[in-house]
């Protein structure tokens, strides 16, 4: 058995090369004990992605968008059961630690997006930010990417919607509550779980459950349309706490709420796995016997629309318990319907026009 690389601030205990590499490489001890030193601490490395092209389109019908940026690829987050790790091994690397410490960095993405944005077959329909990755992890307090891109969005009356676990959020308030009060924006914090000591293992440099909510609180007392996220629902992990994280969004703003069940494609499956039986090993075995009976008898089934809920009679208890507790505190409506009506191409120029001010 590998010694697990346990490194502090990160959720994986592994990087095994990506699916399509075809070698790996494993450690081995020189006699000197070296295995069993501490790890020194992993920095995270940026990498520059001079991609032509911002927005990503998709036909998914369950997905209530059918465009998304993503300014960053990998997350700092480093949230174990993130379906998005396996996209690292499409550049080589792994969907373990490569995933959090690795991070592909887009400086020119509001360039290109004002570009995008002006072609003459262009139709404006709603943006969706932070569905891959989060688009304020850690790396935006320095690098600004998302800002400059809501900069792009506000000065050409973009409809979007952001999903995110950080209270950075809160930095942009002055550009969100200017695009709320035109009906442009919405916003979803995501909530996994309201006990700390499982959230800084689970998601080790997502922002704390609590601040979370702050940032919900604050959005909503500048305007902001914002609701909850309770993603991923981990059978007999956190599905307890279901209704709680939607009470506790209640309470501080929540205008609407949402669900999904953990999901785990390719590498993520045994990825987060070591991290149960490292964290948890006596519910390991529960937990991933529950997964199962979610997902047909396998770890994940991608088959539309149950991908996002799973099947079977525990999945629609699930489902009945978030339909009950989100119809008794009235957050089954949905957050308002974005406009698309204001849309405006970008001035060439790369100035805003005087008029985005009144």
């Amino acid at each position: 058995m590998p010694k697990p690389l346990v490194y502090k601030g990160r959720a994986s205990i592994s990087n095994a090369a990506g699916r399509y590499e075809k070698q790996g490489s494993v450690a081995e001890d020189d006699g000197w004990g070296s295995l069993d030193a501490d790890l020194p601490p992993l920095r995270t490395e940026t990498i520059i992605d001079s991609s032509k092209s911002v927005v990503s389109y998709n036909d998914s019908p369950d997905l209530p968008f059918d465009r998304s940026i993503n300014p960053y690829r990998g997350c700092e987050h480093g949230c174990i059961y993130c379906f998005a790790r396996p996209s690292h091994a499409y550049l080589g690397m792994s969907p373990g630690l490569d995933f959090e410490s690795r991070i592909l960095i887009k400086p020119d993405a509001a360039r290109v997006l004002r570009e995008e944005l002006g072609k003459r077959n262009y139709r404006c329909a709603p943006l969706a930010l932070g569905t891959n990755t989060d688009p304020y992890q850690p790396l935006e307090r320095q690098h600004k990417i998302m800002r400059q891109l809501l900069e792009v969005l506000a000065e050409t009356r973009h409809p979007l919607s952001i999903v995110t676990k950080s209270a950075l959020v809160e930095r942009d308030i002055d550009l969100l509550s200017e695009m709320a009060g035109q009906g442009l924006v919405s916003v979803f914090l995501s909530v996994t779980t309201l006990d700390k000591g499982l959230a800084s293992t689970l998601e080790p440099r997502a922002a704390a459950p609590q601040r979370r909510l702050e940032a919900l609180a604050k959005l909503r007392e500048a305007g902001i349309p914002a609701g909850v996220m309770v993603a991923p629902v981990i059978p007999a992990l956190n599905d307890h706490e279901l209704e709680s994280i939607v009470k506790a969004a209640h309470a501080a703003g929540a205008m609407g709420a949402e669900y999904i069940l953990l999901r785990l494609p390719m590498e993520v499956a045994g990825l987060f796995e070591e991290w149960l039986h490292g964290h948890y090993p006596l519910k390991a075995g529960h937990v991933l016997n529950l997964i199962r009976e979610c997902r047909g008898g396998k770890t994940y089934d991608p088959a539309f629309p149950q991908r996002m809920t799973g099947t079977g009679s525990y999945a629609d208890l699930l489902a009945q318990r978030f339909r009950l507790i989100s119809k008794r505190l009235q957050l089954d409506g949905g957050l308002p319907a974005l406009r698309t009506d204001l849309f405006r191409k970008p001035d060439e120029s790369g100035q805003m026009s005087f008029d985005f001010f009144v």
